[in-house]
């Protein structure tokens, strides 16, 4: 199974009845599934949650879903968000009006719910290949997420729980940087009571396991921004 942020999904739907429909089936795949009607508390949601895909209907509340689209390819850091956009209006202007400002797909209402998941899956799979694999991999460094087992050079590595989620967040975004906070919020699912030098401890101790399987440190420490999986470290 992949990750939990892997998997979450923001819907944004004023129509209840569809979100619960939507929320209902993406549970099923063992998806975490949040909706709101606004298109102004979803822009606030994905700062909070980060979701993995996006779900947005054109026609919502306050903030139009052309709109929340069009402000999420401007941010720095959700500008490659995927973007589904479900809509009523079928005709080819709104398909690519919707396109142009940035969404990923349409799919148009009513839709089938077996559809709707195949697209979304798609796109998780074109956007970031490794957020739903079982197996993740990366400089000699081998994880079995359904096992839940992990080898370094083919010598098992022995993890704790939170290293291990550490771990398996860095080889599904290999050579990206992340802020302590970024690290918090995407690992720990950020708790008030948890500190930004809680994430140097559980990263010593990573490093520490993964060197006693190999000699190379794996773990990049890049000055006053956060940390890296990258073999080049």
């Amino acid at each position: 199974m992949a990750s939990n942020a892997a998997k979450r999904v923001l819907v944004v739907e004023d129509d209840r009845a569809i979100a619960d429909l939507i929320k209902h089936h993406f549970a099923k795949e063992s998806f975490t599934v949040t909706t709101t009607p606004s298109g102004e508390e979803a822009l606030v949601l994905v700062e909070e949650i980060r979701p993995a895909l996006l779900i947005l209907d054109w026609m919502i509340e306050d903030v139009s879903g052309i709109e929340v689209c069009r402000r999420l390819r401007r941010s720095r850091v959700h500008n490659r968000m995927p973007i589904l956009m479900l809509t009523a209006r079928g005709e080819e202007e709104d398909r690519i009006r919707g396109l142009e400002t940035g969404a990923d797909d349409f799919i148009t209402k009513p839709f089938s719910p077996k559809e709707l998941i195949a697209r979304a899956k798609a796109l998780l799979r074109r956007a970031s290949p490794n957020l739903l694999a079982e197996k993740l991999g990366y400089a000699g460094i081998e994880m079995d997420v359904s096992a839940h087992r992990v080898r370094r050079d083919g010598t098992p590595v022995s993890l704790g729980p939170t290293e291990y989620r550490l771990l398996r967040h860095f080889l599904q975004n290999p050579e990206k940087v992340f802020s302590r906070q970024q690290l918090l919020d995407l690992v720990w699912q950020h708790s008030e009571e948890i500190e930004l030098r809680t994430v140097d401890v559980h990263i010593r101790r990573l490093r520490k396991a993964l060197e006693t399987a190999g000699s190379d440190d794996v773990i990049r420490t890049v000055r006053s921004e956060g940390y890296s999986l990258d073999a080049n470290a």
